[in-house]
């Protein structure tokens, strides 16, 4: 039985099955802390919902090339992506606090694509900064 789970293509399933799940899982949180609906917003054309959802996938998937790289367990890759994206998510609280003059959701929900690409941008950054510590 060690023999199958020694095998790349398992592996490479398993990681992709898990990472698949943490992101829905990931994503369903992000949905919960913001104002807006992120899927509803994008089927209605919000490039700014839209920019800032796929800077937290990018990020998501980006800590989690990282925890899967350098980390040879399955339970511990799924422990540094999760605390990876808590860092994420905390980084998003940050800037929101950092941004007194405007509130970032209501901006994003108001399809401010300035402030989605920030939002992105910061996303996809932070996500390379905790690869990095994680490596």
């Amino acid at each position: 039985m060690n023999q199958f789970w020694e095998n790349d293509y398992v592996q490479t399933a398993a990681y992709f099955s898990i990472v698949i799940l943490c992101m829905v899982l990931f994503l369903a949180v992000f949905e919960l802390v913001t104002k807006y609906r992120n899927w509803d917003e994008i089927k209605n054309g919000n490039l700014a919902v839209a920019m800032a959802t796929g800077g937290k996938i990018f990020g998501i998937a980006n800590v989690f090339r990282h925890s899967i790289s350098q980390h040879d367990t399955l339970f511990t890759m799924i422990g540094w992506g999760v605390y990876g994206f808590f860092l994420l998510l905390l980084g998003y609280f940050i800037f929101e606090f950092f941004t007194p003059k405007f509130k970032i959701d209501e901006e994003i929900g108001n399809d401010n694509r300035a402030v989605g690409f920030i939002s992105m941008t910061i996303s996809i950054a932070l996500s390379y900064v905790i690869g990095a510590n994680i490596s």
